[in-house]
């Protein structure tokens, strides 16, 4: 995909106020350290996740993504009633039916003439609605367009702690919940742009690329029962060298599209996993980990808030610098990938 009128008009998140260190998740299970004898400490260690964030009180995932969309109208140029298109592109939603983004519209009064729906491919949500948005305002089918995720990963950790404290875990059943301990919540909000309507410098879009294997869809699956709430299991060896290798093929196709090597990039964001991955996708790639910018240490996994949020956080402490080259790599269970190029 290549894009030459696309740009990121306004970039915007919303942090939840209450912080969860990995220590606090530890102290939580010390009954099932001190039974199985492990030593605390491990999970921050492990993934390099010192804290994650929640929201102090129960919220749906269309008012955490609503907070953000509150924000990016507030710095955007663009009037809210002349958005063509509205895309919710979180992993968590409200409920099946109505889409959430329709909730979203609700909350943030857009005009009737804004078309909504939903778009989830797990952590990868957010740059598929990117790609989408972008192709429409690329091929003058709309001109604005906002893309918005909120994650709520809280549910899913207390659910967690619950099982893991289950005097029957042992240690080899710890292994699939093991990852649902780095995931976070937040919420994040672009509009995207025919760069003809942007009165300012903007980042703009300038190629996308995918590569799928769904060979690999079992070794992370989440869901709701009624029994057990919201629920996941992860096998995280399997998935980060599956991942990898999607993420090789990813890199090759990218860079023929582009036209651009290793060294090209000056920026480099990344879904935010932890070290482990970061340390062995830069290292796959051939990529300069100097060149990262991560959230993870302090924000953990947020899901498909995870890598726009990192681009927006970047954007806002002026770490990127304008005319800068900058690679997306994103990467969702499944296995899908997406990498984006964008000019800074």
């Amino acid at each position: 995909m290549q894009f030459e009128n696309v740009c990121i008009e306004s970039m915007a998140y919303e942090l939840p106020p209450k912080v969860w260190s990995s220590e606090d998740i530890e102290n939580k299970l010390t009954s099932l350290y001190d039974r199985l004898h492990l030593s605390h400490g491990r999970l921050e260690l492990m993934t390099g996740i010192k804290n994650r964030r929640f929201w102090d009180k129960p919220i749906l995932p269309s008012e955490a993504s609503a907070l953000a969309g509150a924000k990016v109208l507030s710095k955007s140029q663009i009037n809210k009633n002349d958005i063509d298109l509205l895309i919710h592109a979180a992993v968590c939603r409200d409920r099946l039916e109505p889409a959430s983004a329709s909730y979203v519209h609700q909350h943030l009064n857009l005009s009737q003439n804004t078309q909504t729906f939903d778009v989830s491919n797990a952590c990868l949500g957010f740059l598929n609605a990117m790609s989408l948005a972008a192709s429409l305002i690329q091929n003058k089918q709309i001109k604005k367009a906002m893309i918005v995720a909120g994650e709520n990963g809280r549910p899913l950790i207390e659910n967690t702690l619950n099982i893991l404290l289950n005097p029957q875990v042992d240690r080899s059943s710890i292994k699939p919940y093991f990852a649902n301990l780095t995931i976070g919540a937040g919420a994040v909000a672009f509009i995207l742009s025919h760069a003809s309507l942007v009165r300012r410098n903007c980042p703009k879009l300038l190629h996308a690329i995918v590569e799928t294997d769904t060979n690999h869809s079992e070794l992370c699956k989440g869901d709701t029962t009624p029994e057990e709430g919201l629920a996941m299991e992860t096998n995280s060896e399997q998935l980060l060298i599956a991942g990898i290798n999607v993420a090789k093929r990813a890199w090759n196709k990218f860079k023929s599209e582009t036209r651009w090597s290793e060294s090209t990039p000056d920026n480099i964001i990344c879904h935010q996993v932890g070290r482990t991955h970061q340390r062995k996708l830069y290292d796959a790639l051939n990529l300069d980990l100097n060149k990262d910018y991560s959230t993870f240490s302090s924000l953990g996994n947020i899901g498909s808030v995870s890598l726009p949020l990192t681009l927006a956080m970047a954007q806002n402490k002026k770490v990127i610098k304008s005319g800068s080259h900058t690679a997306l790599l994103g990467i969702g269970s499944g296995i899908s990938c997406m990498m984006m190029a964008l000019l800074m």
